[in-house]
C-alpha cells in the first residue's frame, strides 16, 4: 500500500466534506433569508384577510 497515495486521498476526502459542508451552509443561510423575505412579504400584503378561507366542494 503506497502511503503517499493513502494521505493524498484522505486529504481529497476531507477537502470535499469541508466543501460540502460550507455548501449546505450557503443553502440554509439562503433559504432562511428568502423565508424571512417571504414572511416580511406576507405581512404587508395589501389586502391581509384575503387567502385566509379556502373553499372547496367535492
Amino acid at each position: 500500500m503506497d502511503i503517499a497515495a493513502l494521505s493524498i486521498g484522505m486529504s481529497q476526502a476531507s477537502l470535499q466534506q469541508a466543501v460540502s459542508l460550507q455548501v449546505f451552509n450557503i443553502a440554509k443561510d439562503t433559504a432562511e433569508i428568502q423565508s424571512q423575505n417571504m414572511a416580511q412579504m406576507l405581512g404587508q400584503s395589501p389586502h391581509p384577510n384575503l387567502g385566509k378561507t379556502l373553499d372547496i366542494r367535492v
